[in-house]
Parts: structure tokens; C-alpha cells; sequence
């Protein structure tokens, strides 16, 4: 496999939501040097990622009681909301010019998984998006310090149930596990300490307003990781993102998610020590950068939601212009992902969770529904007798197997079935 192709393909695929028509060829003249530098810069302004008008999303208030006169319209109102942000979202990923932003606002929303089946309100849901998109590419301090202050987090985890006189463990058992430290880096004593530490947090359900009483505080010190300390909210993740085992942590998950969800993290990956002043675009340049991006060994599964925002931005059609909104999210809840609802606090599966049978079916369903509504100008720009070859480079794929050749071959001249072939092909469901 030619090295340079792979590599530009894993830029656009992994550190975006791939390719827009004739970005790929481009970046292959450009050379793979020029193309990370231009996908992994940091934008200076949010101004010029935000194509998209942001949704008013008005706090609907506390639910009425159930069988008043009420009920109806707060029920409409509240999927009215949950779907425009949905929806919003998906467009932000097709069409900002700034794919890394996207792709880390998407990392983040599942490493601090939160569902709004459990939150039931879209407003909180909202401004957690807004707090990745502030610290997305930022420092992990600062991300951290605001997501332990994020309401939606916050209810998730039921940390307003955190009391002195009545300790709930969820969130400190997280913090500690799955957001800032890794499995088997701490104890149950250190589960319990930090619990108490996380005390008094309330919030208003449905607008995702934090405030902390004093009077549901837990004001003693405690032992934490062989320290002790009166710790609030600030210092806690002071002293836990300053640990080495929170660098290799979060080393570890941008393994998972950008190089391979299959094979260990080798001591070596540049991401780690990039990661040294908690610089999370320093770190995701190192990646970038890491010469793990050369071998064919880490391919990685797309889940739908990349799939589809990839095959959007190829097939050159915006998620809130398609026919049926509500048949799209079908489609995304059938394949098992849909934005703003991760199945639980570990977010969603990576690799051959997202190969089977049944998947296969509805992708060829979602893919036919998506072609149809498309003009497919890009591939039919293409000449008949390159089109094989050359629509790689139309979806950012390093190369076609001889299989996928041969099918591509049969549909030649029907645009809509080699769109079909190509979108459900090996090569473009696995970013290489």
C-alpha cells in the first residue's frame, strides 16, 4: 500500500469527518507534511468553525404533573429541542472548516459520556457541547475544572445526590476511573476519600445551573491517593491531572479512538510525552505526527456516526436538509449511535462491535436513502474509465481491493449503485 496515500487517508478519516470532493487530490500534491500541518492546526477563532446557526434552546422549566393540561406541549417542546440540537450537531460535523475541532468535541462527548435519556432535558445537554467546544483542543485542566462543574455531568453521575450525610460514590468513582486516571490506578479508600471531597454539588435539572451548598459539604480533610488535603473542586483535579498516571490515561484513549482499538499502546506513542503540560492539541499533534500513522496494521472500524457524516460531506448533503429528519435518526438509532444519547458512562464501543449482519443491512438502507437525495456531481465528474480507480481519491481511501475493483467495474454506468458499492465497501467502512 502506497504510504503516503494511507497516511494522508488517516488524517482526513480520523482527525476530521473525511474528505469533501477533490480535498483528498489536493492534499496528495500538497504532500502529507503540509496536510497535517493544515488538519491539525488550531483555529484562532471560533468564528470561522461555526457555519452553522446555533439553535435557541430556552429552559423549559420544571415538568408539569403528569396528566395536567401541561404535560403535552412540555413533551413536545422537549423533543422539539432534543432534535434541533441533534440535528445542529450533525450539521457542525459536515460542514465546519475546521474537521479537528468536530472530531475532538465528538472524542470528548464520549470520554464524558452523558446521555440526555437520563439528564431529560436538552438545555444541559447544549451547554456541555459548548464547554467541549471551548476546551476541545485546550488545556485538560481547564477542561476538567468545567466538566466537574458541567450540570449535565454532574446529574449523569447523580453528584447532586452527593451529600455528608448521605455519600453517593458515581462521580468520584469516574473521575477516577474512566475521566482522569485509568482502571486499577486507584483504591476503594481513594473512591471513598474523593466522594467526600465531591460533596454539596446541587443542580437545577433543567437548565444545568451548578451551585454548591455549603450546608451538604463535607469540610474535613481527607486521604487521597497518599495525599491529604482539604481539597474543593479545583485543587482535586489540580493534584489528579498533575499525576503521570493521567498523561498515560489519556495517552491511552487517544490510542483507542485514533490508532487502535485492537492493539496495545506502545510505550513509544509521541502522545504521551506531548501531553506533558496537559496540552491536548499538543498531544494531538504528536499523534498525528507518531509513526504509527504509516503502518497498515492499525485500521480502525468508522462507527455510523462517522460513516455517515463522512458519506455526507462525499455525497455533499446537509443532515437537517434530508427529506425525513426523523427517518435519518432512525437510521442512526437502528446502527446503534445517535449524538447526545452514548448507551452508558464508558460511551460507545469501538471495532467489530459495529460489524454484523444486521448493521450491514441497515447501512445499505441508510446509504441508498442518503444517494438518492444527492447529485452525485463529484463521481460523475469522474470519466467513465477512471472512475474506479480515481473515485478513491473522491472518498479519501487509499486504494480499492481487487474485489472492490471488480464490483466497481459492474457499475460503471450506474452512478447511484457504484455510490452504493463504494460507501458500503471494506475499504470505506475501515479507515485503513
Amino acid at each position: 500500500m502506497n504510504v503516503k496515500r494511507l497516511e494522508t487517508s488517516r488524517l482526513f478519516h480520523r482527525f476530521g469527518f473525511g474528505p469533501q470532493p477533490g480535498e483528498y487530490a489536493l492534499a496528495l500534491k500538497d504532500g502529507v507534511t503540509a496536510t497535517r500541518a493544515r488538519l491539525t492546526n488550531v483555529p484562532l477563532g471560533q468564528a470561522a468553525a461555526l457555519p452553522v446557526i446555533e439553535p435557541e434552546i430556552s429552559d423549559l422549566g420544571k415538568r408539569p404533573k403528569a396528566n395536567s393540561p401541561e404535560v403535552v406541549p412540555f413533551s413536545i417542546a422537549l423533543r422539539n429541542q432534543t432534535k434541533q440540537i441533534e440535528l445542529w450537531w450533525l450539521d457542525m460535523m459536515v460542514l465546519s472548516d475546521h474537521g479537528l475541532t468536530e472530531r475532538l468535541v465528538w472524542f470528548w462527548h464520549g470520554h464524558w459520556a452523558t446521555s440526555i435519556k437520563k439528564i431529560n432535558y436538552a438545555l444541559p445537554m447544549f451547554k456541555q457541547n459548548k464547554v467541549f467546544r471551548t476546551h476541545a483542543l485546550g488545556n485538560f485542566y481547564d477542561l476538567s475544572k468545567a466538566m466537574l462543574n458541567d450540570g449535565a455531568l454532574q446529574l449523569w453521575l447523580d453528584g447532586q445526590d452527593n451529600t455528608v450525610k448521605a455519600p453517593n460514590e458515581n462521580l468520584g468513582r469516574e473521575l477516577l476511573e474512566l475521566f482522569v486516571l485509568g482502571v486499577n490506578r486507584y483504591s476503594e479508600d481513594d473512591v471513598k476519600a474523593i466522594s467526600r471531597a465531591l460533596t454539596g454539588y446541587q443542580v437545577v435539572r433543567s437548565n444545568g445551573l451548578v451551585t454548591i451548598n455549603q450546608k451538604r459539604r463535607d469540610v474535613m480533610p481527607i486521604s487521597l491517593l497518599g495525599k491529604t488535603a482539604l481539597f474543593n473542586g479545583d485543587t482535586l483535579i489540580d493534584f489528579l491531572v498533575a499525576r503521570e498516571d493521567c498523561a498515560t490515561f489519556i495517552a491511552e484513549r487517544f490510542w483507542y479512538r485514533f490508532i487502535s482499538s485492537t492493539e496495545d499502546m506502545p510505550s513509544s506513542f509521541a502522545a504521551k510525552k506531548a501531553f506533558a503540560s496537559r496540552d491536548i492539541a499538543t498531544a494531538v499533534q504528536a499523534m498525528a505526527a507518531d509513526s504509527s500513522m504509516q503502518d497498515t496494521k492499525f485500521s480502525m472500524v468508522k462507527s455510523p456516526v462517522e460513516w455517515f457524516i463522512s458519506a455526507c460531506r462525499a455525497l455533499e448533503l446537509t443532515p437537517s436538509a434530508l427529506q425525513t429528519t426523523n427517518q435519518l435518526m432512525n437510521f442512526l438509532d437502528k446502527l446503534g449511535q445517535v449524538p447526545f444519547s452514548p448507551p452508558n458512562v464508558g460511551g460507545w464501543p469501538a471495532g467489530q462491535a459495529w460489524l454484523s449482519s444486521a448493521t450491514a443491512q441497515y447501512r445499505l438502507a441508510f446509504a441508498t436513502w442518503l444517494i438518492k437525495q444527492s447529485d452525485l456531481v463529484a463521481l460523475q465528474q469522474i470519466p467513465r474509465e477512471a472512475r474506479v480507480l480515481e473515485s478513491a481519491d473522491w472518498l479519501g481511501v487509499p486504494e480499492w481491493s481487487a474485489r472492490t475493483q471488480s464490483a466497481l467495474r459492474t457499475a460503471v454506468d450506474d452512478p447511484a449503485r457504484f455510490a452504493l458499492l463504494a460507501l458500503c465497501s471494506p475499504e470505506y467502512i475501515v479507515s485503513a
